[in-house]
């Protein structure tokens, strides 16, 4: 079984995690969206994948708006296509769910994940994509009767 998480921004990436919550890989953004999907070889393994549900930013320009959404959409369009079953939820419910309410400092969410892989250097541009993609795997195993 596979997990994935999401953080759709343009420094953001995708992790995916293991049944038991050990880190297979990440990939970033960065990255064209051809070698994002070649990435995702685990086909029909995929139990979730957490999306960040987010919008633009108050302040944030245009040009910047136009990129952010642009992103979102292939990564949604990417996952819709490859019919990977997906949940899109907000930054509050996975930080609340994850205990780290990091109210826009990515500190927080850098912290937490590095206490739960602590022999993993985790950077910021992964931390997110991480903590979403143990959510998801919480929240399969929740919702099967599995215990994490």
């Amino acid at each position: 079984m596979i997990f994935l998480g999401i953080d759709p921004g343009t420094s953001g990436s995708i992790a995916s995690l293991n049944e038991h919550g050990e880190v297979m890989d990440v990939i970033r953004n960065k990255e064209t969206l051809a070698t994002q999907r070649d990435w995702i070889t685990y086909g029909s393994q995929i139990r979730l994948c957490a999306i960040e549900r987010v919008g633009a930013m108050p302040g944030q320009g245009v040009s910047s708006t136009f990129k952010f959404g642009r992103s979102f959409g292939q990564l949604e369009g990417l996952i819709v296509g490859l019919a990977i079953p997906h949940e899109f939820v907000t930054p509050q419910k996975w930080q609340q769910a994850m205990g780290c309410r990091s109210k826009g400092d990515k500190n927080v969410t850098k912290a937490a994940a590095q206490r739960l892989w602590p022999s993993r250097k985790i950077v910021h541009a992964e931390a997110d994509a991480l903590l979403l993609a143990e959510w998801a795997r919480r929240t399969w195993h929740e919702r099967n009767g599995r215990a994490t």
